[in-house]
């Protein structure tokens, strides 16, 4: 077996956790298939459910970093943030709806999104760095999910899990950077006109420039680094919340603007007969 071909346990927990998302119905956590510490099974976990989905005719236009809240590290025992793919059939346009069963147990969070008009390939990648690369921002709305029963998760599971990824909805006026401090950023997220969250961009490992930092040099130094073009959602500003049927949310973000979606009020024939993805 080569360092890179997938042990069978870690093409259980994948077969897992993709019937979770082609079915609907969520499985029992994979953690107790790999030692507890063991990350790196679970990034292997999880490559092998994105490398299953390009190869379904899908893309991956970048990524999303998780776990940048100090308080969700210490629930989970970890000292740094997590990352998952961006697909492109994970993203839904501002305004859009999200049809009813697409996901599982979803949550929204607002983000700032980055997108790169250079590549970022050194391990070591500062934030001047990254300042020179990010061609502009956007506001972003994450709708998480896990295809994990009562989200019950753990670091392990969570990255085998692509960092609980769902869909992501992108603002649509681009802001250089040039023209905004990432860390004094505002976020108020509202569902149905009612707040139900707030946060700021200092609340995002100290700023969401810091957050590329550390996706850039982390994915630089496994020889997978960012590249020109790519989405990055640089992780959550506030605290998330449940989505519903009929639901609609709006997030506003100070320098950036607004960004919505909807999410369907029942789930269609299709869908109820297995038609995730």
């Amino acid at each position: 077996m080569t360092a890179t071909e997938p042990t069978d346990p870690v093409r259980a927990a994948a077969e897992a956790l993709a019937r979770a998302a082609e079915t609907g119905v969520p499985c029992s956590p994979v953690r107790d298939r790999f030692a507890p510490a063991d990350v790196a099974a679970a990034y292997a976990v999880q490559r092998v459910n994105v490398q299953r989905r390009v190869a379904r005719g899908h893309r991956v236009v970048g990524r999303k970093i998780g776990l940048t809240s100090p308080a969700v590290q210490r629930q989970l025992g970890v000292d740094q943030p997590d990352y998952g793919a961006l697909l492109s059939d994970m993203a839904v346009l501002d305004g859009g709806v999200v049809p009813g069963g697409r996901l599982l147990q979803p949550k929204v969070e607002a983000e700032v999104a980055l997108v790169l008009g250079a590549d970022l390939p050194h391990r070591g990648t500062t934030a001047a760095d990254v300042l020179r690369a990010v061609e502009f921002a956007l506001p972003a709305l994450e709708v998480v999910d896990s295809r994990i029963a009562d989200w019950d998760i753990s670091l392990v599971d969570t990255v085998a899990d692509n960092a609980s990824s769902g869909l992501f909805v992108l603002g649509g006026t681009p802001v250089p950077l040039t023209s905004i401090d990432l860390r004094d950023v505002r976020m108020t997220l509202d569902r149905n006109g009612d707040l139900v969250s707030r946060g700021s961009g200092r609340d995002c490992l100290g700023s969401p420039l810091n957050a590329a930092v550390w996706l850039a040099s982390t994915l630089a130094a496994v020889g997978d680094p960012l590249r020109a073009g790519d989405v990055v959602l640089t992780g959550a500003l506030g605290p998330m919340a449940a989505a519903s049927p009929g639901d609609a949310f709006e997030a506003h973000i100070d320098g950036l603007g607004s960004v919505r979606v909807g999410f369907a009020p029942h789930a269609t024939d299709d869908q109820d007969q297995g038609g995730r993805r």
